[in-house]
Order: C-alpha cells, then structure tokens, then sequence
C-alpha cells in the first residue's frame, strides 16, 4: 500500500506533463509528386490566396470516391501516366453540404498524353491557370471538417464582395496515411 502513495504523484505528474506538452503543427506528407509548378498545400488553418499553372487531368463523374478513384487508377496504369498528389474532387452544394460532384487524376506534366474522350466515363481536359482561396487541414475529410473550410471561404469571400463560386477539394494522401495526418484543401475557385 505504501508503494502506491509513493507511485500516484509521480503518475500524476507525468499525466500533467503529457496533457501539457506542445502539440506537433501539421505538415505535408508527401506520398506522390505534385504537377508541374504546383505550389505545396497549406498554411494549415486559414484561409488565403494561391495560383496554380494550367495543368492535365483525367476526370470522371462516376458516383462515389472508391469507384471513381478506381476507374481513374485504371486510366493511368493502363497508359503507364505516373501518380501524383492531389487528387482533385469538384464539389456541388446541396442542403446538406458539398458532395463530390467529379474526381480528376492530375497529371505531372501537359506534355503527357493526350486531351480528349479517354474511354467509358473519363476524360482527359487541360485546365487553365487558376486563382483560388484556399482552406488547408489535416485530418479527415468528414462533413464537418468540409463545412468549416467552406464557412470560412465564404467569410472570405463576402469580405471581398465575391459572390458564390465553384468549389474543389484536393486529397493529398492515400490510405496509407493515417486519417489524422492527411491533408486536404477545400478551395473557391476566382478565375
């Protein structure tokens, strides 16, 4: 019995000391290369202002994240187009939040095949060079974690007297990465 009064300070303060200690800030992990002249995501927690060079993409609207991220796997290992991160989603609104509208496969390089009807569902488009607000977190995609960045986009956006525009989510990580260490960008796209 003794042993235990002498135990339960030392465990209390080592409790103290864990609660107490400073959290890690997020970061990237980066598990594929960007496109060509892409910017890395973040900050993290905050809104601000990026441009993105013209790049390449695969697209497909088949519903649901697993069956469109799988017919755009199939793409690119069927006409050898390495992987990169992220992996864009087009988001439409509705009353309950945004919900994946398309999910694109980015390519490294406008150099690399071909614009155009790519098979069943899919299509490969060039998108022009873009100015967007941006919302970067790490952890889940979850709806509340989409709502936050969208509020705060939009905050951002009456601010500047802009009205609504498209919005995309970008995945930078795959399963591999633990849900609490991935990062997403939720972004308003202004031109």
């Amino acid at each position: 019995m003794k042993f235990l009064f002498f135990l339960a300070p030392l465990i209390i303060v080592s409790c103290t000391a864990q609660s107490s200690a400073p959290s890690v800030p997020p970061s990237y992990i980066s598990e594929a290369p960007l496109p060509e002249g892409w910017p890395q995501p973040g900050p993290y927690d905050r809104v601000s202002e990026k441009s993105y060079p013209q790049y390449r993409a695969a697209f497909t609207s088949r519903k649901g994240q697993s069956l469109a991220f799988f017919k755009l796997f199939g793409h690119i290992k069927k006409n050898a187009i390495p992987m990169t991160a992220p992996v864009e989603m087009e988001m439409a609104g509705g009353e309950k939040g945004l919900k994946m509208a398309s999910m694109a496969f980015l390519y490294q390089s406008g150099k690399i095949g071909t614009a155009g009807p790519a098979g069943d569902e899919l299509v490969v488009r060039d998108i022009p060079a873009s100015r967007v607000l941006t919302y970067t977190w790490q952890g889940k995609d979850s709806k509340a974690n989409i709502a936050k960045a969208k509020k705060a986009l939009e905050t951002v956006l009456r601010e500047r007297k802009i009205s609504d525009k498209p919005f995309r989510l970008f995945g930078y990580n795959g399963p591999g990465t633990p849900s609490g260490k991935r990062t997403w960008e939720l972004q308003a796209l202004l031109k």
